[in-house]
């Protein structure tokens, strides 16, 4: 049987066909819940509990969040033409912290179009922008359609968490249940600040 490899560009293009506005998206993970689901290829009540928390995580940012002075006018006077696509699944809960922010950052410039697919979906485009090794999400790809070029990337963490989860493996060996605590508490406390900073050096 013969295999075709698709280039990044063609991955890429093939992922924007089949994606997602952040409404819609918010719209599938709510109507897989109503079924007892979550997003992806692996179902287990875990996965749709954390899909539940995130839900409720990220209807309440979409409503509570703010941008800060410098960082909304580096992203309202821009002149870009970007696409940002982000792989990411329902059930991860960095993405309900970071989702909304790179939302209500591509609202201010009509020059951003944010879509979002599956990872699990898509597996041989998150196999191109892996994460010292790992599938790790969310991922943005920032693509620029007419050049068929990827400008930059983000992910999975803002840059403040990624220190934290770093320093304490290098400490401890893996996370566990209450290192995964202490980073949401700092990701409420940080009230995205820290994703929306880094996002500015993605312009």
């Amino acid at each position: 049987m013969e295999t075709t490899t698709m280039t990044i560009h063609e991955l890429i293009e093939e992922g924007i066909n089949n994606s997602y506005s952040y409404e819609e998206y918010k719209n599938t993970v709510s109507k897989l819940l109503s079924e007892g689901k979550s997003t992806g290829q692996e179902q287990s009540e875990a996965l749709t509990n954390y899909s539940m928390l995130n839900d409720r995580r990220m209807k309440r940012l979409d409503k509570t969040l703010k941008i800060n002075g410098s960082v909304a006018e580096a992203f309202s006077t821009v002149n870009t033409n970007i696409t940002w696509l982000v792989l990411t699944e329902g059930w991860c809960g960095d993405a309900a912290q970071s989702l909304p922010v790179i939302n209500k950052l591509s609202e201010m410039n009509e020059g951003i179009d944010l879509r979002i697919i599956s990872r699990d979906e898509h597996d041989e485009l998150m196999n191109n922008f892996l994460t010292n090794g790992g599938k790790s999400i969310p991922k943005l790809i920032a693509y620029n359609k007419e050049t068929q070029e990827v400008v930059n990337t983000w992910g999975p963490r803002p840059s403040i968490a990624t220190k934290m989860v770093n320093d304490y493996k290098e400490a401890n060996g893996s996370l566990d249940a209450q290192f995964k605590q202490d980073l949401q508490v700092w990701y409420n406390k940080d009230k995205g600040n820290n994703i929306a900073e880094d996002l500015v050096e993605l312009l």
